[in-house]
């Protein structure tokens, strides 16, 4: 258990749009009520979300920020498919102050729906490509629902886990890295906790805010900032650690983006910052999906993340 001293939300950055030339229609928001719209304006979009959580005993004097990662929103580190405690209330536990965003286009950062200001449509994600994606088992035997042996992803909880996909747009990144960014920089210096898409994301938005960064965890960020954006004043005032579940080399994808992986913490290293890979079975968490912050063994990956980020990213505690 753990008590709050404060907790509360904000939305942070966005810009402003300006529709012009298009007609007036009427609205029916109820068989009664209509409504003359007028879809010309000024606009006010791409704005994030953030929660925040401040435990009565605060162990550590930066806070957590954790960002998610595609077609998902903050909701994943709340509380796992199966009903278990997520990160959110383990590193509460662990006496860290804890930043939840949902990033632009997903969850209570709301959506933009101005023809033409975002390119594409919305996606969403099917349970046969998260199986495969989230590296449950192979695509072949998806249908038969054999998962890769000794996973520990509580399938028996998938249909929960697909409640939480949300629609996606392909188009939105540039407005996603300012988004964080303008987060960073209202919350201060912080250690950003980013997943999948949001390592991705998150790592362009830490390069160009270094002054707020005290550590980066990549929780298997899919993508990375290009070797030009890696300067020794980008990377060398917090370590990277850059992480991987299990079953990586039964999947192309995910051995290319560990490849590729690989290669950012070597170009980190090389700018004068640190860089440290670590595969989660090598530390005693075998089994780890893509979706490790809900696997049945969350709780002590969590304990684990907790000490790595006392142990190098800052003062220790507030004594």
């Amino acid at each position: 258990m753990y008590a709050l001293k404060d907790f509360g939300s904000f939305h942070v950055g966005g810009r402003s749009v300006t529709v012009t030339g298009r007609e007036t229609r009427l609205l029916h928001f109820t068989p009664e009520l209509t409504w003359q719209y007028d879809p010309n304006g000024d606009f006010l979009i791409e704005q994030v979300y953030v929660q925040y959580f401040i435990p009565a005993e605060q162990t550590f004097p930066h806070p957590l920020v954790l960002l998610h990662g595609g077609g998902l929103t903050g909701a994943c580190w709340e509380t796992t498919p199966d009903g278990r405690p997520g990160w959110l209330h383990d590193f509460l536990r662990q006496g860290f102050a804890v930043y939840v965003i949902d990033n632009v286009e997903r969850g209570r950062a709301g959506f933009c729906a101005l023809e033409g200001v975002w390119g594409g449509e919305p996606v969403m994600r099917t349970a046969a490509e998260a199986w495969e994606l989230f590296r449950f088992g192979r695509p072949e035997d998806f249908a038969a629902g054999k998962p890769f042996d000794g996973q520990r992803f509580p399938l028996e909880a998938m249909e929960s886990f697909q409640r939480q996909f949300v629609p996606r747009w392909t188009s939105t990144s540039e407005a996603q890295i300012r988004g964080v960014g303008a987060a960073l920089r209202r919350i201060g210096p912080c250690v950003l906790v980013c997943h999948s898409q949001g390592g991705y994301l998150g790592s362009h938005a830490a390069l160009e805010a270094p002054d707020c960064m005290r550590g980066v965890v990549s929780a298997e960020g899919s993508g990375w900032p290009a070797q030009e954006r890696i300067s020794s004043e980008a990377v060398s005032g917090a370590p990277w650690l850059l992480l991987f579940g299990d079953f990586i080399d039964q999947s192309p994808r995910w051995s290319d983006a560990r490849r590729e992986t690989a290669a950012f913490g070597e170009q980190v290293q090389a700018a004068g910052g640190r860089a440290e890979l670590v595969e989660l079975p090598d530390v005693g968490f075998p089994g780890a999906t893509h979706m490790f912050m809900m696997d049945a063994h969350s709780a002590g990956i969590s304990e684990w993340l907790g000490a790595w980020i006392r142990n190098n990213c800052g003062a220790k505690s507030l004594d």
